[in-house]
């Protein structure tokens, strides 16, 4: 999906006039007016897309009666537009500077301490569900031996997550927890894309930011401010190297899927693969 199919079903969803692009990535985001409208990939022949944009918009109104700080729905369920799943936010106020890992220690700590929604269920974190739907639309601009040993890596974390014991009673989770996800406005830190949110193990929202220090260049000092405002460090944890293995086979497999119209995209796919076959776990990985 790119800008300009996303703005086909924007404008079929009821929203032709102009609109501003917030993000462009496992969906597009505009704003609207005092609304944010999140346009979702085809779910043709992929009905779980549809299923986690319904479930994101119940989440944001369980975190409200919990008494989280998080994005708000504008409008109950999801509009299925042209194959599309689309969702209604109401627009955050700007943010008065960006967020930091110390934000995100808070609100993590809200959520670990909620217990499961009783009136919907909650996926576990398939971290690597996506990783064949992203290699699949990647298709042969990538080396088909890179595919391959994703897929492998992918089998085998997987076998081994499932074996952990973890550290933390698991439970909700956001799934994503990154400062990206937090926006800082007037009133605080609340967090937003709540479609990773999952029942798992806890640690899964830690390992975000450890491996954020080892591979995307997070200053260690901004990453000690988090675990301090958290209470612990995962990497303390045995279990870590698991997890930090998977989230790095399925970030890979995620740039995949821009290879065919990215040639930047492309080059990164191919350096976070070599990085991961030469075993290198602190080789940079960037944005494209």
């Amino acid at each position: 999906m790119d800008e300009m199919r996303a703005r086909e079903v924007l404008s079929a969803a009821g929203f032709p006039g102009a609109a501003e692009l917030l993000a462009l990535g496992e969906n597009a985001v505009f704003a609207v007016g005092d609304l944010v409208v999140k346009v979702g990939r085809d779910a043709t022949g992929h009905p779980e897309l549809r299923a986690r944009a319904e479930r994101e918009v119940a989440l944001a109104d369980w975190l409200a009666a919990s008494g989280v700080p998080a994005v708000r729905a504008a409008e109950r369920g999801a509009r299925l537009i042209e194959g599309h799943p689309v969702t209604l936010w109401h627009r955050l106020p700007d943010a008065v500077r960006p967020a930091e890992p110390r934000d995100l220690a808070p609100l993590l700590t809200l959520v670990h301490a909620l217990p499961a929604p009783k009136d919907f269920a909650l996926p576990r974190r398939e971290l690597l569900g996506g990783v064949e739907r992203w290699l699949t639309l990647a298709g042969d601009a990538i080396d088909p031996a890179d595919a391959d040993y994703l897929r492998e890596r992918r089998d085998g974390f997987a076998s081994a997550a499932a074996a952990l014991a973890p550290h933390l009673p698991p439970g909700p989770i956001h799934g994503d927890a990154l400062p990206r996800n937090v926006h800082v406005g007037p009133d605080g830190p609340v967090l937003v894309d709540l479609e990773t949110f999952s029942a798992d193990l806890r640690e899964h929202d830690l390992v975000v930011l450890a491996l954020s220090r080892d591979r995307y260049g997070l200053d260690p000092a901004a990453y000690d401010a988090f675990t301090a405002a958290y209470g612990w460090d995962v990497r303390e944890w045995e279990g870590c190297a698991v997890l930090r293995g998977a989230r790095e086979t399925a970030s890979c497999a995620w740039v995949s899927q821009h290879a065919p119209a990215n040639p930047k995209a492309l080059a990164e796919f191919r350096r976070r693969v070599a990085s991961l076959r030469e075993g290198d776990p602190e080789v940079r990985w960037y944005p494209f």
